[in-house]
């Protein structure tokens, strides 16, 4: 566990960049069991790499996806933008809950 400074997370790529890293490689592990793997793969790759966490405060994270978020991986799939959209929230709240566990919030 990392001792977790809020103002420090303003630089997060430059304090807490392996802890970043291994929240987001441990997001994409529990949704591969949840979802299937070429989905979640798309998802990481076309949309969780350019996505931005910020810390809200009071042990709370949050994850701004791009406004395009579906419309990049709507074509790697059969689900239409609702269900797309239901495993984007699942996604970005497991993460959320990763960047919680590996900051000990």
């Amino acid at each position: 566990m990392t001792d977790f400074d809020p103002e420090r997370f303003e630089d997060k790529y430059e304090h807490y960049f392996t802890e970043l890293q291994h929240a987001y490689k441990s997001a994409f592990d529990v949704m591969s069991e949840r979802y299937d793997s070429g989905l979640v793969h798309a998802i990481d790759q076309y949309t969780l790499a350019e996505s931005e966490p910020f810390y809200e405060g009071d042990g709370q994270f949050r994850i701004e996806l791009p406004d395009d978020a579906i419309e990049r991986v709507a074509p790697e799939t059969e689900l239409d933008d609702s269900e797309l959209a239901d495993i984007y929230t699942a996604y970005t709240d497991e993460l959320e809950r990763q960047l919680q566990d590996v900051f000990g919030l």
